[in-house]
């Protein structure tokens, strides 16, 4: 490459001769020049950067970390009330669902007191597992109710505390009494529900159908089995609405009233049954939120044997 420098009114001008080498040479050094230079300014941002405070010094770092143990104070003492309040409720709730509260709980209560004059990273740590502590507690009272309290609803849902006719007085009553085909003293093992032939009939109680056939002194039967050895008998219907295996809920429609087997007139005889023992079934439905209606007179029901 040829170069021609010259002065500014073109007198006296000076030819340079550059090879590809030098010319090479020359363009690195250029770029090694300019490297160094950047490398120099990014040096000089970085040590001023640090040096209007991006990283904190040891004060800072302090004052920083004092706030935010500050507000975890904070927050854990709303958490500490709240779980006060829940404590508290438990123990309503407890005394509610027949539970001793001081039963229901794994161990008393109490913890570390945490204030701002004495925050430290141990302090904080020993509260938030005392905190853990009585939250699992809580959790363990909860457990407990839940489980009672839903023993107690199952329990209510299988006892035969629904009337089986709605709308319907009773006949003849649990006992004994004249029996109406023969007119000697008998024991009637249930409870008659004087009504038209086709008025549905519902299940007292939640259970499984363990018995769908025709008995020559109950006619067209049915049984629900409850658990707790406890077992409904639905006699004299004139359909079925439901099949031996059936898991039936309380107040379903089961059946419809008849006339079928040992029977002078339309009615249903309902009764219950504590391990193969009959009880009267009025000490049942008395447990029902429907009155027992007033008894009818003993002309058009029967016995079933």
């Amino acid at each position: 490459m040829q170069v021609i420098i010259t002065d500014g009114w073109c007198l006296k001008g000076r030819t340079l001769y550059l090879s590809g080498a030098k010319l090479g040479l020359g363009v690195g050094f250029c770029i090694l020049i300019s490297s160094l230079v950047f490398a120099g300014f990014l040096y000089l941002g970085s040590k001023k950067w640090r040096a209007v405070g991006t990283e904190p010094s040891g004060g800072q770092e302090a004052r920083v970390i004092r706030e935010n143990l500050e507000v975890m104070a904070r927050k854990m003492g709303e958490l500490s009330a709240k779980l006060a309040q829940v404590e508290a409720l438990a123990d309503r709730v407890s005394g509610l669902a027949g539970l001793n509260p001081a039963d229901a709980k794994a161990s008393g209560r109490g913890g570390p007191l945490v204030s701002l004059n004495s925050l430290e990273p141990s302090v904080l740590t020993s509260a938030l597992a005392a905190m853990s502590q009585r939250t699992d507690q809580q959790q363990d009272v909860m457990t407990v109710l839940e489980s009672r309290l839903l023993s107690d609803k199952l329990r209510k849902l299988m006892q035969p505390t629904q009337w089986p006719i709605v709308g319907h007085g009773l006949g003849s009553r649990f006992g004994w009494r004249p029996d109406p085909f023969t007119g000697q003293s008998a024991l009637h093992t249930g409870l008659d529900f004087p009504a038209d032939i086709g008025t549905p009939i519902v299940a007292a109680a939640g259970g499984l159908v363990v018995a769908q056939d025709f008995h020559p002194a109950y006619g067209n039967l049915l049984e629900i089995d409850h658990g707790n050895d406890i077992i409904t008998r639905y006699a004299h219907l004139s359909r079925y609405l439901v099949k031996k295996g059936d898991l039936i809920r309380r107040g379903q429609p089961i059946a419809e009233v008849g006339t079928t087997g040992r029977s002078t007139g339309a009615h249903l005889h309902f009764e219950v049954l504590v391990q193969g023992a009959y009880q009267n079934p009025e000490l049942f439905l008395k447990l029902g939120q429907t009155p027992v209606p007033p008894p009818l007179p003993l002309t058009a029901h029967a016995m079933p044997r």
